[in-house]
């Protein structure tokens, strides 16, 4: 991923602010929603604040049996190594890994994190939008990712562990089953993109997700709100020919999500908003 620094006399003060719509303009440089699920004190997957109590990730980033409460979410973090000062460390209340999950097939990689109590809206942390039924953007319409994962397979991001966020476009399943196909790896197969997930990268590849990325934001701006389109999920290698980003499809699980998430003022913000989602 590419590293984006924002000088520090752009940062904003922290302050609250009344609840706000969410996919709100970007604010200090980073995309909205995008916090970092900690593992007895580590950053090991990224997220996306959804609502007030909670946040979207990866099924696969819970595979191991660990106590929920040695998961904190941090929200409003920007350098891991320099905490912000309006850095919000919240605990983990339950964590719902989605039943239909298979490790193998790489199907159905989405799990809902609800934090212990509804967090504060503030300049720097602020939800993302989930899409609605219908809602889409079209093949090669630019998104971005954002993490703290590494910046190279074998390369770790350096302190001060800045959040990185790279540019990529969408990319059709067929077109991305295509170059999947090239060469395709024995533990893969061919035609591995489901119609549950996404594709975003580039064919040439270079700019991608890359370990300790996943669970978190593909970020899709539409006229100057920001959807939670995808959520990292899988691919071979970091930035390789032919083997784009895989992503969560966000409108496959609108109804599982809504069925969990959906209570009294801690509501996600769906497009249209008085639209429910609806299962494809």
């Amino acid at each position: 991923m590419s590293l984006i620094r924002t000088p520090d006399s752009l940062l904003l003060p922290c302050q609250c602010c009344s609840p706000p719509g969410c996919g709100q303009p970007r604010i200090s440089g980073r995309i909205v929603g995008g916090v970092s699920i900690q593992h007895n004190g580590q950053h090991f997957c990224g997220g996306s604040l959804i609502s007030a109590q909670w946040v979207a990730s990866a099924a696969h980033c819970f595979q191991l049996s660990a106590l929920v409460s040695s998961y904190h979410v941090n929200l409003g973090e920007y350098q891991l190594s320099n905490p912000s000062r309006c850095r919000i460390s919240s605990p983990v209340s339950q964590i719902f890994v989605h039943p239909n999950y298979s490790s193998t097939w790489k199907s159905a990689d989405i799990a809902l994190l609800q934090l212990t109590e509804p967090v504060q809206y503030t300049n720097e942390i602020l939800p993302i939008c989930l899409p609605g039924p219908s809602h889409s953007f079209p093949d090669n319409h630019m998104c971005w990712v954002t993490g703290w994962g590494r910046i190279d397979s074998e390369v770790s991001l350096p302190p001060p562990k800045t959040l990185q966020e790279v540019q990529v476009q969408l990319i059709d399943t067929a077109a991305c089953n295509a170059l999947y196909n090239i060469d395709p790896a024995m533990n893969i197969g061919r035609d591995p993109v489901k119609p549950d997930m996404i594709c975003a990268s580039y064919a040439e590849g270079q700019r991608d997700s890359c370990q300790g990325d996943s669970g978190g934001p593909l970020a899709c701006d539409h006229n100057g709100t920001w959807f939670l389109m995808g959520i990292v999920s899988w691919g071979e290698g970091c930035g390789q020919p032919n083997r784009p980003g895989v992503y969560v499809r966000m409108v496959a699980y609108g109804e599982w999500i809504w069925e969990h998430v959906a209570v009294p003022h801690q509501s996600p913000c769906v497009w249209p908003w008085s639209v429910p989602f609806q299962p494809l």
